[in-house]
């Protein structure tokens, strides 16, 4: 069992390496074969091997057998077509595409890659290259390609989240009001114009 943050990506990895081995599946995707028809847009145009021992195809593949509810050898072929397709970038859009399309706020759920730190774990941290403080708030380079180095703290962003609401709601029992009255008043001139008429 993982005892750190880091150690569980290794975990992750290394478990996920003794499933294929133990299943005899490569930890390598072979190149796809080039297409018949380089006109062709819609052939397969990717012919990079894929490194089934990193860390995103591993957090790909287990997404995807988890959301299944299979195992992780029926999710080989499209933990594959994934990052050939999206890189790393790919596995927040596959996040989205599991929560049916819906955008995955990082702020209230986990990071699937990098577990909520928002730094790329497979780069190495601040703390190890001795980056400056200021770098932090100017495009670093560290940070996690899925959530965009999202603070993952539902707890504090949900009391920022319940302010917001409740400033909505007011709002929302205002304009409710001033649209009740408006509807009065048409109402009680409409009245008084049917009784001009009769």
């Amino acid at each position: 069992m993982p005892t750190t943050v880091f150690d569980q990506f290794t975990h992750r990895t290394a478990d996920v390496a003794t499933q294929l081995a133990t299943l005899g599946i490569p930890l390598t995707a072979p190149a796809l074969p080039p297409a018949a028809d380089p006109a062709d847009l819609w052939a397969s145009n990717y012919p990079i091997p894929v490194d089934r021992s990193t860390l995103a195809w591993c957090t790909a593949a287990r997404m995807l057998a988890d959301h299944h509810h299979t195992g992780i050898d029926r999710q080989v072929l499209a933990a594959d077509a994934l990052l050939r397709e999206l890189g790393v970038r790919g596995l927040a859009q596959l996040h989205s595409d599991l929560h049916a399309g819906a955008p995955v706020d990082y702020r209230f759920t986990r990071c699937p890659y990098c577990s909520g730190i928002g730094e790329d774990p497979t780069q190495p941290t601040c703390g190890d290259v001795g980056c400056a403080p200021w770098l932090e708030f100017a495009g670093h380079d560290h940070i996690c390609p899925v959530c965009d180095g999202e603070d993952y703290q539902p707890q504090w962003f949900a009391e920022e989240r319940m302010v917001e609401l409740e400033e909505l709601l007011a709002d929302a029992i205002e304009e409710r009001e001033e649209h009740a009255s408006l509807r009065y008043r048409i109402r009680t001139r409409l009245r008084r114009h049917q009784g001009a008429r009769s």
